[in-house]
């Protein structure tokens, strides 16, 4: 049972330091793979704490975006703290509050902790799909030819609106990623470029470092140019300009139920890692509970 000493507030910038020291709680943290770090987000609507005494002791973010679709960004709670003691205090203010708001609104979950799955099925969230990760190893790659009738070329701070007409199109709304991440990735990537025909932008992908080598981020292609090898040429020019035999090791993720994006990385050498992570909605037609 909640102490009833314990209150839930909206967090604010005065409270940085203190989520901040949650997240040192490794164990006790869910955090959202996203171009902005969990702190970031300090100050959006749907960011709540739970503060004993006026030391915060739970945190979680939903904020909307994009629009309808509230990706929970951040649970963390401190260890005296059980999980579900934490989240019950805080999801039962956060979710009612966004859907208050709209009640069309998907609260969602990339989950890769088993803890935290367990909680949002105890609360309601249900399956949508799963997340599977595959990686290219530099003994595997494939060479392919150069395409003909576009091009490719780094992205520029002036592409951004196209790439996020390309991105919604590709993706649908659920998975959309606005022009204002998409502007934030652009500047984390170790390598962001476009594909572009005499019509425009047809295409993107956004890459990012890691000690193992890169991982790409997100690969988009307009759906009037699906067909024309214009995701190939993307995933090959990034090969190219990583220099795979510097880097051992280039991954991606993809929806588990992505026919046409599968393939594309099987036939470009790509293998399963076995690696699954389960996508959990909780359903609008619940309401406000």
């Amino acid at each position: 049972m909640i102490n009833i000493g314990l209150q839930v507030r909206r967090a604010v910038a005065e409270d940085y330091q203190q989520i901040a020291n949650l997240l040192f709680y490794e164990a006790n943290a869910h955090r959202h793979l996203d171009w902005r770090s969990p702190l970031e987000w300090i100050g959006s609507l749907n960011y709540w704490v739970l503060e004993e005494n006026g030391r915060i002791i739970a945190a979680l973010a939903c904020p909307v975006d994009p629009p309808q679709v509230a990706w929970i960004r951040l649970f963390g709670y401190d260890p005296h703290l059980s999980a579900s003691e934490a989240w019950s205090a805080l999801w039962n203010t956060a979710h009612g509050e966004v859907l208050r708001v709209d009640p069309h609104t998907q609260i969602t979950s990339i989950v890769v902790k088993q803890w935290f799955q367990t909680l949002l099925i105890s609360s309601g969230f249900e399956l949508k799909q799963n997340i599977v990760l595959l990686q290219l190893m530099n003994e595997n790659i494939r060479s392919f030819s150069a395409p003909r009738n576009f091009q490719i070329r780094p992205m520029q701070e002036n592409d951004l609106s196209a790439v996020t007409k390309v991105d919604l199109a590709a993706f649908g709304w659920f998975w959309h990623n606005t022009q204002d991440s998409l502007k934030r990735a652009r500047l984390q990537a170790v390598r962001a470029a476009v594909a572009e025909d005499e019509s425009g932008v047809i295409g993107y992908q956004l890459s990012t470092g890691n000690v193992l080598g890169a991982h790409l981020a997100r690969l988009g292609v307009s759906p009037e140019a699906q067909g024309r090898g214009v995701g190939t040429a993307l995933v090959d020019d990034l090969i190219r300009s990583l220099g795979m035999s510097q880097t051992s090791r280039l991954s991606v993720n993809t929806q588990s139920d992505n026919v046409s994006s599968l393939a594309l990385y099987k036939k470009m050498g790509f293998v399963r890692t076995g690696e699954c992570f389960p996508v959990l909605v909780y359903p609008t037609n619940k309401g406000i509970q």
